[in-house]
């Protein structure tokens, strides 16, 4: 790859669209700003060049840790190292970065490895301290200001990868979980179609064709021939409507999406059959006519059938009124029978086949449809009455679809069939339960918001205590070094000149300290063939641009020689 290939494809990196959205500009031109003005201010008593150079290479490198984080880290350790500690926060910022974007753990390791080398050569390069002290404080403060944020930007990076790989596979687990409970909902629909078909299509076929026969028999009556003219016709029409129904099965679409004539208009035709088989009905319509949700025209008709059905076998002969009534937010259809005086020949037969489901049906399909159904005595508390009022609004009965399906699978808390299956998701009357795979996703990963808040007060915990033991150490390890190279002017005055060697170090402390290092170099040298010890003052009162320094020199095992000077720190 030659310079202008290399060239194009790291401006390429530096400018990605995707990388820059307008929000995130400016809020890292600004994060840019604050980082160069605080490595700038640090870098104050070096004069201006330096403090522009150094807030330059901050603001550049703040903005490139995203599209080259394995260059700002590195050149960030060298900045940090190699400054009065401006850089620090800007390290902090690029190691959380280089963690979250660097690619692999061994291309992360050697990254993070090859800045703390940098980070710790420029710091032993000019260092105040002994090397040992330096080398510790640094690394101390490397994993504090980079390891640990680059540890947490990796963590998060890799929570929000298995969070999105968990979201496509639990969308993949609602699919195929669908696919499997529509195929299996299919192959029962099938079976009832099936069955159906073969059984009650029979019976209805050889019911069509025997009262088909006997309406043309000689012998009877013309009442009696009308008779069976009825009867042929309702089992026709139950023909037709077992073949709508095993349609319906077989074809998998909701009943309210057939078309057929079961609807509040066909209630007239209702009510003419019952009239010709000799039944005393009478229709009374009231309000305008309005369009209909599919599922509560076809309630209002199953409501009449129903009624018709029942005033037939409970009370044959009695006057039945069938009411349609528009009112101004819900049709109500009712059906209500005069009491019946009983005799031989109008008592019910007591071998009426009967499920005795039919208003269970009723109650429940005007439920999903948002509505109520009453059954009890008529006016005046005789005969009987059924009435059932159904609303237009088709987003009210949505929402009692679903409080519906709530109610048929019970109220109690721990219902077993509350915690199977009821159905695919979408299709209104399926329970979400606890082991909706949707549900679960929600508990396994606690998509709460306040579980990020904890994530980020835990990483922001752990690095104040970090920095904590940091500064805890920094402070024994300066208290130590100021403990083996100052001393009290009282010390100084109470040592003479010819007294022991061995009993004036015995006063004093070693001198071994990185605070005395510096201090030898800015006072005259040491008498020839005297062996010196130096050590600063703890005197302060010329102020703290000036240090008090203390020089001790030993000859023949005795002191020789003892001086205070006074530098310039």
């Amino acid at each position: 790859m030659n310079a202008t290939s290399w060239a194009r494809e790291l401006w390429g990196r530096l400018t990605d669209p995707g990388l820059w959205p307008r929000r995130r500009l400016v809020g890292e031109c600004l994060l840019a700003a604050v980082f160069a003005l605080l490595a700038g201010v640090a870098e104050a008593g070096h004069g201006w060049p330096r403090m522009a150079a150094v807030a330059l290479a901050a603001a550049v490198l703040s903005l490139t840790r995203r599209s080259l984080p394995v260059t700002a880290l590195i050149a960030t350790s060298a900045l940090s190292g190699g400054t009065e500690g401006g850089a620090s926060l800007l390290l902090m910022a690029v190691g959380w970065s280089a963690g979250h974007r660097i690619a692999g753990v061994l291309r992360a390791s050697v990254a993070f490895g090859v800045a703390f080398v940098v980070y710790l050569g420029l710091g032993l390069w000019d260092a105040p301290f002994s090397p040992a002290g330096t080398m510790t404080l640094s690394t101390v403060f490397f994993v504090v200001t980079a390891v640990f944020p680059g540890l947490a930007g990796r963590y998060w990076t890799q929570r929000r990868t298995l969070l999105d790989t968990l979201r496509l596979r639990n969308a993949q687990l609602l699919r195929e979980r669908e696919m499997i409970a529509g195929q299996a909902r299919m192959r029962e629909r099938q079976r009832i179609a099936q069955d159906m078909h073969d059984s009650l299509g029979h019976q209805l076929a050889l019911i069509a064709v025997q009262t088909g026969a006997l309406e043309v028999d000689r012998e009877l009556t013309g009442r009696q021939r009308e008779a069976v003219g009825v009867l042929r016709e309702a089992s026709v029409a139950a023909m037709r409507e077992l073949r709508e129904v095993v349609g319906i099965l077989k074809d998998g679409v909701p009943e309210e999406e057939q078309p057929g004539s079961r609807v509040v208009a066909g209630i007239a035709g209702l009510v003419e059959s019952a009239v010709s088989a000799g039944m005393k009905v009478a229709l009374e319509r009231s309000g305008d006519p309005r369009p209909l949700a599919p599922a509560t025209d076809h309630a209002g008709y199953r409501v009449v059938q129903e009624g018709l059905t029942n005033a037939a076998k409970h009370a044959p002969g009695a006057a039945i009124t069938v009411g349609v009534r528009y009112e101004p937010d819900a049709l109500v259809v009712e059906v209500a029978n005069d009491p019946v005086a009983l005799t031989a020949a109008t008592a019910p037969r007591t071998d009426t086949v009967s499920g005795g489901e039919g208003l269970t049906g009723l109650r429940e399909r005007a439920r999903l449809v948002g509505g109520m159904v009453f059954t009890g005595p008529g006016a005046g508390g005789a005969g009987f009455r059924l009435a059932a009022v159904l609303p237009y609004d088709a987003v009210e009965a949505r929402e009692a679809r679903g409080s519906a399906a709530d109610a048929t699978f019970g109220d109690g808390a721990d219902d077993f069939r509350r915690q199977t299956w009821a159905g695919a998701p979408g299709e209104g009357g399926a329970v979400i339960d606890r082991l909706d795979p949707r549900e679960e996703f929600k508990d396994i990963m606690g998509t709460k918001k306040s579980n990020g808040c904890l994530l980020g007060c835990g990483i922001a915990l752990l690095l104040l205590v970090a920095l904590a033991v940091a500064a805890v150490f920094t402070m024994g390890k300066v208290i130590d070094e100021a403990d083996k190279g100052i001393i009290d002017p009282s010390t100084y005055e109470s040592v003479k000149i010819g007294d022991s060697e061995q009993d004036v170090r015995e006063k004093l402390p070693s001198g071994k300290s990185f605070f005395t290092s510096d201090a030898k170099d800015k006072i005259p040298p040491a008498p020839a063939g005297t062996s010196c010890l130096t050590l600063l003052s703890t005197d302060n009162s010329r102020g703290m641009s000036t240090d008090t320094v203390y020089r001790f020199c030993f000859k023949d095992g005795k002191l020789s020689d003892k001086r205070e000077f006074h530098v310039k720190s």
